[in-house]
């Protein structure tokens, strides 16, 4: 008997939960344990920051879901890990141990950084369906007042491509209110260059955003440092190679978006072998911790190194596709574990991505997701704004209905020629 808990349920939790109940045995026990007791469809967020989804329509109560599934689940948030005693301590004060841990936290938002970000200071987010349902509010009460806006993301930020959707979903917004003329717009990024999305770019996402940006009329600033946050004005200096600053700039706003940098959670951080400086968990290709032989790590909450020096720090995205890999390597791995056997599963770590921009969009797929790779391709067109919503609805279905990966989408997805394992010697003998 085996008892496995799974702590965080966001993306990668959740699916994290649904295929390891599928390889596990009768007896064996799967329990999440989560600060968030609904689920939030978190690519949704910059639609419910302009009131194109309600955050209803984008969350799902996870309790008779989980319960249908036979998984035990905890509302709870986790306040210390102790992974030499193989426990969590929980804010209602309980404790609970563990065979085998899987961390799939996601990140804490380092608003704090900053002086002035964020929800508590002067910038919105969409980070949190919270924080996009307090930006809507404050969208609102700007278009009755245009005046500039300010979109992008601050160093160490590990996730451009909402704050480039967000970008373009208010200039389809605004150019729908007619007022988009009274409303200068400018990109802020800690990017060397515009669509680098902190994986040096896919396919040509360079020239595609650039020209997206310009014929929309929206100015950018590339290796940015936001310096702080003041009340209608935001100071931003631009970063040389060398990382002198070689210009300070003093932007206007009357409502702005800011993406801030990400870090471990609390109870992880500072754990020795565990994590790095950041938070993030440290793990080996097989996803597990290599100091802390029965924990795993999936999705945002794990490290990765930057793809390469960049002027500013710029953090390496987890993309919904390339987190289903790690999910599904782990789940495997950890069945090989409860058998008696050395994991051998890796996750091919693809990115497959629709960016929405309201009317049109730009998408890109990415085998693997660092490069070199094998598949390094994008485009742009109407049909990625159709296909963001037709994938939305899939994928809430999916979830409510407690599946990881229906027979079709795996059917899809091979015929695709896009896997979530890689197919290595050991694996095929595995």
């Amino acid at each position: 008997m085996a008892n496995i808990v799974i702590l965080g349920a966001g993306l990668g939790g959740v699916i994290m939960a649904y295929e390891i109940k599928d390889q596990l045995g009768l007896h064996d026990t799967v329990t999440v344990v989560t600060k968030d007791p609904i689920y939030h469809f978190v690519p949704s967020n910059p639609w419910v920051a302009v009131k194109w989804r309600t955050r209803e329509s984008v969350q799902i109560d996870l309790a008779p879901v989980f319960e249908r599934r036979g998984i035990d689940y905890k509302p709870v948030p986790a306040t210390r890990l102790d992974p030499d005693s193989s426990t969590i301590e929980l804010a209602d004060g309980t404790k609970l141990s563990y065979d085998i841990l899987i961390i799939a936290t996601g990140p804490e938002l380092a608003f704090d950084e900053i002086e002035g970000l964020g929800p508590e200071g002067y910038t919105a987010s969409i980070c949190h369906v919270d924080h996009a349902s307090k930006a809507a509010d404050a969208f609102e009460a700007f278009c009755k007042k245009p005046g500039p806006i300010v979109v992008g993301a601050v160093q160490g930020a590990s996730c451009f491509g909402p704050a480039y959707e967000f970008t373009f979903i208010l200039d389809t917004e605004l150019r729908r209110r007619k007022i988009r003329d009274q409303v200068p717009m400018t990109f802020i990024t800690p990017e060397p260059y515009v669509g680098h999305l902190g994986l040096d770019g896919v396919g040509d996402t360079k020239g595609l955003l650039e020209a997206e940006m310009r014929q929309h009329h929206i100015k950018f600033i590339t290796n940015s440092r936001v310096a702080r946050v003041e009340p209608g004005k935001i100071i931003v200096e631009e970063i040389a190679d060398d990382g002198a600053v070689k210009k300070t700039s003093e932007l206007p706003f009357g409502y702005s978006m800011l993406i801030p940098g990400f870090r471990g959670i609390a109870p992880l951080r500072g754990i020795d072998g565990l994590v790095n400086p950041r938070g993030f968990v440290l793990i080996d290709k097989h996803q597990r911790n290599p100091k802390y032989r029965n924990v795993f790590a999936v999705g945002v909450c794990v490290a990765i190194p930057p793809t390469g020096p960049t002027a500013v720090p710029c953090g390496v995205p987890k993309t919904g596709f390339m987190i289903e890999s790690m999910v599904t390597a782990t789940a495997h791995n950890i069945r090989q574990m409860l058998d008696g056997k050395q994991p051998t599963h890796q996750a091919t770590w693809n990115a497959v991505c629709l960016a929405d921009f309201g009317d049109s969009g730009v998408a890109f797929v990415a085998q693997p997701q660092l490069p070199p790779r094998n598949v390094n391709w994008s485009a742009s067109g109407v049909w990625v704004h159709n296909a963001k919503i037709a994938f939305e609805k899939y994928f809430m279905r999916k979830m409510s209905r407690g599946e990881s990966e229906p027979f079709y989408e795996k059917a899809m997805l091979d015929i695709l020629g896009i896997g979530k394992l890689k197919k290595t010697e050991q694996s095929e003998v595995g």
